[in-house]
């Protein structure tokens, strides 16, 4: 990859905030869910940018020790007391409905509703988000200080849900690159209206691939995944086991919207080359973690021990420890344009880094160091350095680190672990290095 190339990429990556941001606004009402229209509404949306292909897996195929769900079609649900007011209705926020309920309706004392209601007393303003994928169940999901707030009567409830065989569907998209070596980046479409935990990854996942494709010189082919979070990517995993040796690196994309410090956490292998270049882009207060399997996303399942790919998870927040996680409370106007901006430019230069780190650069006279001054690279006149600000220090610092490293065998992650310097910088001065005649370039394959 030519730097040109990778100054095309940050600078596109730098004016995309407004259009994620606009695109999670359209998103948000949706209803998803494992399976059913609200997904493929999402996906047909995402169509307008991506041109994905769309698979279909049947309900009641076995994946493993799961078994993929009916597609769940909600139409309306709500709680009325006598009077015919209404005190959790679908239409008014889809969270109001525990995502999966069977149909029903019936009348109910008090006593006998509050049992099917969830709420959140910690958080008595937020409606909690529940879920009952793979078991026969139905409930209601209200506000803390509303639910406490029910006349003592009886209420009407009532609930028009579908559960149809149909499909789970997923989308995906191959972006060749210059080998069929891949690095995948995977989120997750199965949430309803929740900004930052769902359509963060998703909108930042659909601009990354708008800066990838306009790229002409990309090193790697990218795959980029839009399904339901775990049964789906236990679907693309066992349907997909041919082409897994292809797969370099991968990267799940969750809650990535808000504007905490960047975590990474590492692949189940711990130090593969996607986490040591994303290691190495993380900055002072940013987290960088070994992989744990009790909660996050589908890395759990990308590297699980039949597989153990070398997948990392990167975030901002780490998933379940944003104040708003899985409430009402995650909504849009939360989530800045400005944070979507960081969050995309931090993937991409991470992609950058691995598509940079297969440039080998190599001194062309290897003993010494050279006479940098004659090429207008040092300084002609030897000023004490604590005399004055020296603006050209943090250029000259990175360049003696490159020539004193490049004897051939040390790559750029190499190089940026040992200056603790950055990889795009690095590979920017070797190009000019590589012009001057100092130092010779060889690609190889990470």
């Amino acid at each position: 990859m030519l730097v040109s190339e990778v100054n095309k990429a940050l600078d596109q990556a730098s004016n995309d905030g407004q259009w994620m941001h606009k695109l999670m606004i359209e998103l948000f009402p949706i209803c998803r869910g494992l399976s059913g229209p609200g997904n493929e509404k999402t996906l047909s949306i995402l169509e307008e940018t991506i041109p994905l292909s769309i698979v279909k897996v049947p309900s009641g195929t076995k994946i493993f020790s799961w078994t993929v769900p009916d597609e769940w079609h909600a139409k309306s649900a709500k709680i009325t007391d006598s009077s015919g007011k209404i005190y959790a209705n679908f239409s008014d926020n889809n969270l109001h409905l525990v995502n999966g309920s069977h149909p029903v309706e019936k009348i109910l004392t008090k006593e006998e509703l509050l049992k099917k209601i969830y709420s959140l007393p910690s958080q008595p303003d937020l409606i909690p988000y529940v879920t009952s994928y793979y078991h026969s169940h139905w409930g209601f999901c209200m506000t803390d200080s509303e639910k406490k707030k029910l006349p003592d009567e009886k209420y009407n409830v009532k609930i028009e849900t579908e559960h149809i065989k149909g499909n789970l569907i997923y989308g995906e998209k191959l972006l060749p690159g210059k080998n069929n070596k891949e690095i995948v980046i995977s989120t997750y479409i199965c949430h309803p209206s929740m900004a930052n935990d769902n359509l963060s990854g998703i909108v930042v996942a659909a601009a990354l691939y708008k800066t990838l494709s306009s790229l002409t010189d990309l090193e790697y082919s990218y795959r980029f995944l839009f399904l339901p979070e775990t049964i789906g990517s236990l679907c693309w995993l066992s349907k997909n086991e041919s082409i897994l040796d292809n797969i370099n690196a991968g990267i799940v994309l969750s809650c990535i919207g808000d504007d905490g410090d960047f975590t990474y956490k590492r692949s189940r292998r711990n130090n593969t080359l996607i986490d040591r270049i994303s290691a190495s882009f993380m900055g002072e207060n940013d987290t960088v973690s070994d992989f744990f399997p009790t909660s996050g996303s589908d890395e759990r399942q990308y590297c699980s021990p039949g597989y153990n790919l070398p997948f990392g998870l990167l975030s901002r927040t780490y998933p379940g420890e944003w104040p708003y996680y899985h409430t009402s409370g995650d909504t849009p106007d939360k989530i800045l344009p400005e944070t979507l901006g960081e969050s995309l430019e931090k993937v991409v230069k991470i992609i950058l880094g691995y598509e940079l780190n297969s440039m080998i650069f190599e001194r062309s006279e290897p003993k010494g160091e050279p006479m940098l001054s004659k090429y207008n690279l040092y300084h002609q006149q030897n000023l004490r350095r604590n005399t004055e600000i020296d603006p050209d220090k943090a250029f000259r610092d990175r360049m003696m680190w490159l020539l004193n490293l490049a004897d051939g065998t040390n790559n750029l992650i190499d190089i940026a672990e040992k200056s603790s310097e950055d990889i795009i910088e690095i590979a920017k001065i070797g190009e000019q290095l590589v012009k001057a005649g100092l130092l010779k370039l060889k690609v190889v394959k990470n």
